[in-house]
């Protein structure tokens, strides 16, 4: 059942550990890459932690509905942070918490705010913007470092490209890569959000509820 939209400022301030999905809005629900975001996000949902996602389609329904599968127990949240577009209004089925949005900025700013690790799976103009918008604001300490979890062969060869090209020209340096991860599995990537939720947990990894 989805909860008032001024919760998500609330929400803001608790000190919960949530992770983040980006991906496109295209995949449809019988595509392989749909299914695995389904599993890997009923695995996050079976340990408690909270789901973010743009709350649209595709990849972000996937995960919404994997979370709520694996959160049998109610214990953590569905947020979901929906942009206008003329050709997208409708939320997913899957949210309890929802926060509409009419410009991009906004809303990468509160997935900033939200997220203590992020997700990037396959997708499009947008998911590289949330991708890029993330890493910039950590390489230029706007935001505490969070890992970015890269997932799929897309992603191989896009930092094969940043570091035959901007790294090797000397445009980025070499701590820039320090939060970029790369995981061929699903399996992979839930050891890197375990490892995280560890450090979360003994109060190693900052909260960024302050950012905005």
């Amino acid at each position: 059942m989805l909860r008032n939209l001024k919760t998500v400022q609330k929400e803001l301030k608790h000190h919960d550990f949530r992770v983040a999905i980006f991906g496109s809005a295209r995949i449809a629900p019988d595509d392989k890459i749909y299914k695995s975001v389904f599993a890997l996000a009923k695995e996050i949902g079976k340990h408690g932690f909270d789901m973010v996602t743009g709350g649209g389609p595709g990849i972000m329904d996937a995960a919404n509905a994997g979370h709520q599968a694996g959160d049998t127990k109610n214990l953590s949240d569905d947020i979901g942070l929906p942009i206008y577009l003329p050709w997208e209004n409708e939320a997913n089925k899957h949210l309890e918490i929802k926060k509409n949005f009419k410009k991009f900025s906004s809303r990468l700013d509160h997935f900033m705010a939200l997220s203590s690790v992020v997700v990037v799976m396959p997708g499009g103009i947008g998911t590289c913007l949330e991708l890029f918008y993330t890493w910039q604001l950590i390489q230029v300490k706007h935001i505490y470092p969070i890992p970015i979890i890269l997932v799929g062969e897309m992603w191989e060869e896009l930092i094969k490209w940043i570091k035959k090209y901007p790294l090797k020209t000397g445009l980025i340096s070499p701590p820039d890569l320090d939060h970029i991860f790369i995981a061929k599995t699903n399996k992979g990537a839930m050891e890197i959000i375990l490892k995280t939720y560890k450090a979360f947990k003994e109060g190693k990894l900052h909260d960024n509820h302050k950012y905005l």
